[in-house]
């Protein structure tokens, strides 16, 4: 089940024999593996592991480093169809989709090996003075701890670790605990790769000693830093617990993006894509277009190939290559979406395709749109995290504008138009932290991620995911 890397370091979180946490196959509801969950002193020990490394791993050259990471990606590779069948396994997503996620991975750390050497070099700053030589360098700051969530139990991971690593930090995971085996496995993939062997740490917490830990490790003098990818109640406790010991924090919050089909748009387009956008990953996805803002001039049109799109998707088994659309993750969640469909419709919303969970063993939800959707709506208002699209008819551009503002979040943006410049015009009047014009929002190593208003704050990926948990450090020098 787990490698001799990771069985030691579960042997050593054995004091509460009866404290344990059992993942789950969503697509079956059979049990995988169980672990024990760790004691107080065994993330403690963890911590000063991670941070004993992270001392030694600072002094290695960044031409030492992105080698590595050149290895990381080729053991990312050579191991994507277990890694992919662990992912899948343990969050029900199809196979094809995780095997992307590991592919994703090991081109973001060859991404970085490439690009990383001089994104951390040097940078002179030129005084126009001959007496004074200034530079600016940036330098590691120690532990970084990663609060992760299961909806992409590679990807997530590897894009906080890749550069986190690469900037001279150690890395310390607490991943969700419905994924722990795909935890230990990103641990023991940067261990194969030649890494230090305790530069990556896993906890393995137990769910009601999860925020406590977390508290505690942030206000610990090892922990330098600490990034999140999760809902906004964890986001709040820790940018809190960030702020009150003055210590730098990235968070990414989830999303309710728009998905903005203007009236000279290619409908058809949009449809399509607009159906890969909302169900990729069964919806789970902070990025997935969750509320589709239609100008009243397209919106039957749109409407109809939507939901013809959503209707002719293939919902089953993650491992069978015809599947499109797996099981949720977790139970819960899909009560949590049933409960915003439910809500949504006594609202006024019409219940188009879908609506309900699947009969039988897992935690299968139909592929599911609402028309008539809008502000005051649970699907409109809250995050949907799974298989349900809100459709809005807008009357105008700038009512459109307004439906796609109506929103806490501020993750991503797809505007869709004929015209590059009407596209712009819509989208510079729309808040997100990414906006794309004509395709579908995803992430990608050479550009920044992150989010505005309660989508969160701080960068991930590209040169901003590499210096966010860096010391920029100036230097300077007299003659």
């Amino acid at each position: 089940m787990t490698s001799n890397v990771s069985n030691a370091l579960l042997t050593a979180a054995s004091a509460d024999p009866s404290a344990q946490i059992v993942t789950i196959d969503p697509a079956t509801g059979a049990e995988l593996a169980r672990y024990d969950a760790m004691a107080p002193g065994d993330v403690e020990r963890t911590l000063a592991a991670v941070h004993g490394a992270a001392g030694q791993w600072a002094a290695t050259s960044v031409a030492e480093r992105a080698a590595l990471l050149r290895s990381l990606a080729a053991v990312l590779r050579g191991d994507a169809d277990r890694l992919a069948a662990l992912a899948t396994a343990e969050m029900g997503k199809p196979l094809a989709e995780a095997r992307g996620e590991v592919l994703k991975s090991a081109t973001t750390a060859e991404y970085y090996a490439e690009a990383g050497p001089a994104l951390l070099a040097n940078a002179p700053v030129d005084l126009d003075t001959p007496e004074v030589e200034a530079w600016v360098a940036q330098e590691p700051i120690g532990v970084v701890l990663a609060v992760m969530p299961w909806n992409f139990p590679i990807w997530q991971v590897m894009r906080a670790a890749i550069p986190i690593v690469m900037a001279g930090n150690g890395l310390l995971l607490k991943h969700s605990p419905n994924v722990t085996g795909s935890a230990l496995a990103m641990r023991e993939a940067f261990v194969a790769a030649g890494f230090p062997a305790d530069l990556v740490g896993v906890l393995v917490v137990a769910e009601p000693d999860v925020p406590q830990t977390i508290d505690g490790l942030i206000a610990d003098p090892s922990v330098a830093a600490v990034t999140l990818t999760g809902s906004n109640r964890a986001g709040a406790a820790v940018g809190a617990a960030a702020g009150r010991a003055a210590k730098p924090s990235v968070l990414e919050l989830g999303g309710s993006d728009p998905f903005v089909v203007l009236a000279d748009a290619d409908v058809a387009a949009a449809a399509a894509a607009g159906v890969k956008a909302r169900f990729h990953n069964a919806g789970q996805s902070c990025v997935c277009a969750k509320r589709f803002v239609v100008h009243a001039d397209v919106a039957q049109e749109f409407t109809r190939r939507f939901i013809e799109g959503a209707r002719a998707l293939v919902l089953g088994d993650p491992t069978d290559a015809a599947t499109q659309i797996g099981p949720l993750a977790r139970a819960d969640l899909r009560e949590v979406l049933q409960r915003q469909v439910d809500e949504s419709v006594a609202a006024g919303a019409e219940l188009a395709a879908g609506g309900r969970p699947v009969d039988g063993p897992g935690c299968f939800y139909e592929p599911t749109v609402l028309t008539g959707t809008g502000p005051g709506m649970a699907v409109f208002d809250e995050e949907t995290f799974g298989p349900v699209a809100a459709i809005a008819v807008a009357r105008d551009d700038d009512h459109a504008v307004e439906l796609a503002n109506a929103t806490e979040f501020g993750l991503g943006l797809s505007v869709w138009s004929a015209s590059t410049d009407h596209a712009l015009a819509v989208a510079r009047r729309i808040t997100s932290g990414a906006a794309f014009v004509n395709a579908i929002v995803a992430s990608d190593p050479r550009l920044p991620f992150g989010g505005t208003k309660r989508s969160g704050y701080g960068r991930e990926l590209a040169a901003p995911g590499l210096l966010a948990f860096s010391n920029s450090r100036t230097f300077w020098v007299a003659r």
